[in-house]
């Protein structure tokens, strides 16, 4: 009997391997098996990458449980080892931590000036509204700032879930809203208005405190408890 033949990597056309396409469509254009094949990086004799990494998703269901599995149970499967299980497991806690920035200096959030020199250069001049959350600690030290959503602000696009998951995933005691206006305005629209209110109501339920909401404009800004709507 003949040697028997395994299909790899570098059996598909070079356009069609799932680096070349990264580089070429960028990151979101790959599948799930590519995606996972390239945090892997190679294979085993007589079983390839994509292989390994179609069987994860085969054994687990969905990347949300591969993302979940304890690296004994990413082990199992036969060409991921506990190096490439940490592996994994490494890049999806970092995809977690992704969206949160994290500031060099924890910053003492004393008035709504400070939060505006806080975020105002990150959004001032963004060509879309871009809504961040800042977490604060126990002692109102700012532990990051997330980015929640990007676009016009509605009542849809910013859930009080979305907010507030950030908060307790990161176990803040309170949070700051904080968005721009592309106009250069800050003084807040009808919508604006209904959110705060919903997002303020949502963080008395949850026991996070919602401290302020800011409105960044061209060279000044709106606070909310300034103005005594919070």
């Amino acid at each position: 009997m003949g040697k028997e033949s395994s299909f790899t990597v570098r059996d598909l056309p070079k356009p069609e391997r799932p680096r070349e396409r990264l580089q070429k469509l960028g990151p979101a254009a790959l599948s799930s098996p590519e995606l996972l094949a390239l945090v892997i990086g190679r294979g085993i004799p007589k079983k390839s990458v994509m292989t390994i990494a179609q069987e994860l998703l085969a054994r687990f269901g969905n990347v949300k449980a591969i993302s979940e599995a304890a690296l004994e149970e990413l082990s199992q499967i036969k060409g991921i080892g506990i190096a490439k299980a940490a592996q994994i497991k490494a890049c999806f806690e970092l995809g977690k931590r992704e969206h949160l920035e994290m500031d060099e200096e924890s910053v003492d959030i004393r008035n709504p000036e400070a939060v505006y020199k806080l975020i105002s250069t990150r959004i001032r001049e963004k060509s879309k509204e871009h809504f961040k959350l800042i977490l604060l600690n126990s002692r109102n030290k700012t532990i990051g700032i997330s980015t929640i959503s990007i676009g016009t602000l509605t009542t849809s696009l910013v859930h009080p879930r979305e907010v507030f998951k950030e908060a307790l995933v990161h176990s803040a005691a309170s949070v700051i809203l904080a968005h721009n206006h592309p106009s250069g305005d800050p003084e807040p629209s009808e919508d604006d208005v209904k959110i705060t209110k919903k997002l303020v109501e949502s963080g008395k339920i949850l026991g996070v405190e919602v401290i302020d909401h800011i409105i960044i404009g061209k060279n000044h800004f709106y606070s909310f408890r300034e103005r005594g709507l919070i």
